[in-house]
């Protein structure tokens, strides 16, 4: 199959892919542009798992404060080189993190972040409810599981539905745009304030 010009600058222009990554994956798709985006993002996540263990020693603190004055939050990214630090793209990565932190209001980092003590407490309302209508042992297991991983994606940063795209997560988010960027970077801390 002939895959043409047209084709590659619309896949480009909805993942910001390279002329000759978006060409490949087209090929490899055999045309299909949502399966080219799919392919695109896996080869994305892969290299971004291969960043994992760099350092990241530079990096910024920004800011955002929303139009009313009365919500802001700043957050702590790091990255490996001062080139990516002042870099447009990852400006705008960290405004879009503070922007979600600001929105979505996490409480933790990460699942590991979370005391011990209020994920037991969590734990035991969803069990006694569970209990509360009669349900097998087993079934309650399951419940509590899904129910507490529902809770973890509203309290942990990570783990939350990135605000601008509802079907993936902030950490999905933070590998994509490793991927993009061709350096590792990691959320270190954020903080929201509000009025």
């Amino acid at each position: 199959m002939s895959i043409t010009a047209s084709q590659v600058a619309e896949l480009r222009s909805q993942t910001g892919a390279g002329m000759m990554a978006a060409k490949k994956a087209l090929e490899e798709a055999g045309g299909d542009i949502p399966k080219a985006v799919e392919l695109l993002r896996e080869k994305g996540l892969a290299k971004a798992a291969k960043k994992a263990d760099r350092a990241t020693t530079e990096g910024r603190v920004h800011a955002y404060l929303h139009s009313t004055g009365k919500l802001g939050a700043m957050v702590s990214v790091l990255c490996e080189t001062d080139f990516v630090a002042r870099n447009e793209a990852f400006i705008e990565f960290c405004n879009d993190i503070a922007l979600h932190v600001s929105a979505a209001d996490p409480k933790y980092l990460v699942r590991e972040d979370v005391p011990e003590d209020i994920v037991a407490k969590e734990k035991e309302i969803y069990t006694k409810e569970m209990e509360a209508q009669n349900k097998p042992a087993d079934v309650i297991e399951k419940i509590v599981e899904g129910k507490m991983n529902k809770w973890f994606s509203e309290v942990v940063l990570m783990e939350q539905p990135f605000i601008k795209d509802e079907d993936m997560t902030i950490d999905g988010f933070v590998k994509s745009t490793i991927a993009s960027l061709g350096e590792n970077m990691q959320i270190k801390s954020f903080a929201r304030f509000s009025i």
